[in-house]
């Protein structure tokens, strides 16, 4: 089995155990679908598509794991967890990465420095960041793009879209 397939079994594994079907239902569409643009965005920018879709899986990972574990503390807690998801995630994966063996130090730092975002001045990290805040993006966008709610970066939506040969209109 590959990498991918496998970081997915301990995603599915994590998932499977949220006790809110809405925030699982949530978690599924939002990781995989990152996971996806990861790799259409990856592709064409030429960057390493295999840590593109583990960096788009693992992104938001801790947090909905946490918010599971702090939902009985109230919306405060859960706020809480969102607020600070990029740091405490990555401390998290910097953690899980090693036991589930299935990157080496070098591609975990990158990983966690892409996550994160804003940390590092290595090219690679530098690379999958720009695909997982993109892929994290275009994610939100097609979910819903008529949602009114929603608040979307019309300049940088355009400008993927274009990106990628596709018209909004």
């Amino acid at each position: 089995m590959n990498r991918v397939e496998k970081i997915r079994e301990y995603v599915d594994e994590i998932l499977l155990n949220k006790n809110n079907d809405r925030d699982r239902r949530m978690a599924y569409v939002h990781l995989y679908g990152v996971a996806q643009a990861c790799a259409m965005i990856a592709k064409k920018r030429k960057v390493d598509i295999e840590l593109a879709i583990i960096a788009g899986m693992l992104h938001d990972l801790y947090t909905y794991k946490r918010k599971d574990e702090v939902r009985h503390l109230g919306v405060e807690a859960i706020q809480e967890v969102i607020k600070n998801h990029r740091l405490d995630g990555t401390t998290w994966l910097h953690e899980v990465l090693p036991k589930w063996g299935l990157t080496t130090d070098e591609e975990t730092k990158i990983l966690c420095d892409a996550i994160q975002g804003g940390v590092s001045k290595d090219k690679k990290a530098l690379e999958l960041e720009k695909v997982v805040n993109d892929a994290n993006v275009l994610q939100f966008y097609f979910y819903n793009p008529i949602d009114p709610e929603i608040n979307f970066d019309e300049k940088r939506i355009e400008k993927l879209i274009s990106e990628f040969g596709l018209t909004l209109y």
